[in-house]
């Protein structure tokens, strides 16, 4: 990801959004490592701050069989992903955001996910992980709103078709 103000933007607007975050073990790591406080001073633009207040204060729920516990206002979900996903889900409120590689393919594979968003970046890279590699049906989606940004990113929020 290019870091740019105007993706940071967006990303709070999609964290308030939600109530919690879901995340798998790995981008729990990831996103504790580099966003819990404290940060040092001037290890970031002052812009991704809202980020960084956002992604703090929330909610999170981390699917993770290896971690013995987590804290940074997570709660673990162990056992059956389906059912603990669907009991998140009955819970009253805005839903879930989810974020990651692996838990969104597990997810999608269960139908469970209600939206996608993919934000494309102008940015060839040539490697990484492959989202959705290994999906072992077809997810047909229809597009509800795009976002284009100054970078050159798009944000394409999709929602599967029932």
């Amino acid at each position: 990801m290019i870091p740019d103000e105007d993706l940071h933007r967006h990303a709070v607007e999609n964290l308030e959004q939600a109530d919690a975050l879901l995340f798998g073990r790995v981008t729990y790591e990831m996103m504790e490592a580099a966003w819990r406080p404290p940060a040092r001073a001037g290890a970031r633009p002052d812009w991704m701050e809202p980020f960084a207040r956002t992604i703090d204060a929330a909610k999170k729920y981390v699917v993770s069989g290896t971690l013995a516990r987590v804290d940074w206002n997570a709660e673990l979900v162990r056992g059956n992903l389906g059912q603990a996903i669907q009991q998140l889900k009955r819970e009253p409120g805005k839903g879930l955001f989810v974020g990651g590689v692996k838990l969104p393919l597990a997810l999608a594979e269960l139908g469970l996910i209600d939206e996608y968003e993919f934000v494309v970046h102008p940015r060839l890279a040539g490697h990484g992980p492959t989202l959705f590699a290994g999906l072992s049906k077809l997810v047909d989606l229809r597009l509800v709103s795009q976002l284009e940004f100054s970078s050159g990113a798009v944000a394409m929020r999709y929602e599967p078709k029932r």
